[in-house]
């Protein structure tokens, strides 16, 4: 298996993708808006992206709730986003844990329903005042504590409904000043400041998979974003938090590496592979792009594959006994108890 996850942008496989991904057979993929129509389709494109591969790859989704949902309304639910959780804890604590773990157990289960069993959620980045808003409401809570906390709810219910969780970005992207879509973050904020942003994380550091984050962060690596520095991967993430997990890079289409490497996809992921991530997303769903980030990566080994078959175990597993119509109405009776005055 090829160390990498590939991005599916259209409603079926054509029949150049599909000999595509036979040959170099990733290790995994995600979908986006664009392959979700509905419940039927997106079944039938899973089960044929796992036929195309001869494995039963995992399959992964964006879908924190709130802005990040590639599932839509009216073919799926709405899902708050993750700010919401953070207001009902701020009213009452054992209600907002609740409330988290329900909202994801839920999305967990209409995962499982059309053939998707990894969700690149929780986020447990901690926004700050100044920050770009990409982040924002995305994030459960400004205190690294309550993140953390909300969190390990979120994950805790994605787990019982047999979804494996990726948290992200790590070491954190809350103190970013642009969005690593458009440009390349940097922050210039002293260690003792990013202890707040790397805790959540090291509170978490037992979570299965963890993303990165296209950020240079200045006390650590001047010169290479997160992503690509050997430094950040194996004394921050690795050793000062404590995460031993399946690391896999952010999109590797982001202009943040655009601006930070110099070279293409091919080097870009030669270079977050050699840095320390196990895997690399590349998300255009662009046959070209797809076969140049191939060019890149090697096939799943050592360490690695120990750590891939690791989040394989939390994607395969069966999901714990719900009812997930008493799940959906307690759910909304804890939104409305706790809405917003």
């Amino acid at each position: 298996m090829l160390s990498c996850l590939f991005g599916l942008r259209q409603p079926k496989l054509d029949a150049e993708t599909r000999a595509f991904f036979r040959e170099t057979r990733p290790w995994g993929f995600i979908v986006f808006r664009e392959a979700c129509v509905s419940r039927d389709q997106l079944r039938g494109l899973c089960a044929d992206l796992r036929d195309a591969v001869g494995h039963d790859a995992t399959i992964w989704i964006d879908q924190e709730g709130g802005r990040v949902a590639r599932l839509k309304a009216p073919e799926w639910p709405v899902w708050p986003a993750a700010a919401r959780y953070g207001e009902i804890y701020a009213k009452d604590k054992s209600a907002g844990r609740e409330a988290a773990y329900l909202g994801y157990r839920l999305i967990a289960d209409e995962l499982r329903s059309v053939g998707i069993d990894g969700d690149f959620a929780p986020v447990l980045d901690v926004p700050v005042e100044g920050s770009d808003k990409i982040v924002g409401d995305r994030a459960f809570s400004a205190d690294p504590n309550e993140v953390a906390l909300l969190a390990r709810a979120a994950l805790d219910g994605m787990h019982d409904g047999g979804v494996a969780g990726c948290i992200k970005h790590m070491p954190g992207h809350g103190r970013a000043t642009a969005d690593s879509h458009l440009a390349l973050p940097k922050v210039a904020a002293k260690e003792i400041d990013l202890a707040n942003d790397v805790f959540p994380f090291a509170e978490l550091a037992d979570a299965e998979a963890a993303m990165t984050a296209h950020i240079v962060f200045e006390a650590w690596d001047p010169d290479r974003p997160a992503t690509c520095s050997p430094f950040v991967v194996q004394e921050i993430i690795r050793k000062r938090i404590g995460f031993q997990g399946m690391l896999m890079s952010d999109d590797l289409d982001m202009h943040a590496l655009q601006y930070a490497l110099n070279g293409g996809l091919t080097e870009r992921a030669e270079a977050a592979l050699g840095a320390g991530c196990d895997v690399v997303l590349q998300c255009s769903g662009v046959l070209k792009d797809m076969q140049l980030t191939a060019k890149g990566c090697g096939a799943l080994d050592g360490l690695s594959l120990v750590r891939a078959r690791a989040v394989e175990a939390f994607a395969k597993r069966p999901p714990r006994e719900f009812d997930a119509g008493a799940g959906w109405a307690k759910f909304k009776q804890l939104l409305a108890d706790f809405a917003p005055a």
